[in-house]
């Protein structure tokens, strides 16, 4: 499960980092201190996300 959830976790996190960047910019956070604060919880936001996702499909194939 690690391999899958190292692999998982490279799209996951940089999907979220941008979902949140966007979100942050949408909203009118254009300086680079609401920016880096979305992106980090973006990232720590992805590991949950990542552990689920690869259980989930772990038990699917298993």
């Amino acid at each position: 499960m690690n391999r899958l959830a190292g692999i998982l976790f490279s799209l996951i996190s940089t999907t979220l980092m941008g979902v949140a960047v966007v979100v942050a910019l949408t909203i009118g956070q254009d300086t680079l201190k609401p920016i880096l604060i979305s992106a980090a919880i973006g990232f720590v936001v992805s590991i949950p996300v990542t552990w689920f996702i690869a259980k989930k499909i772990m038990e699917e194939f298993s």
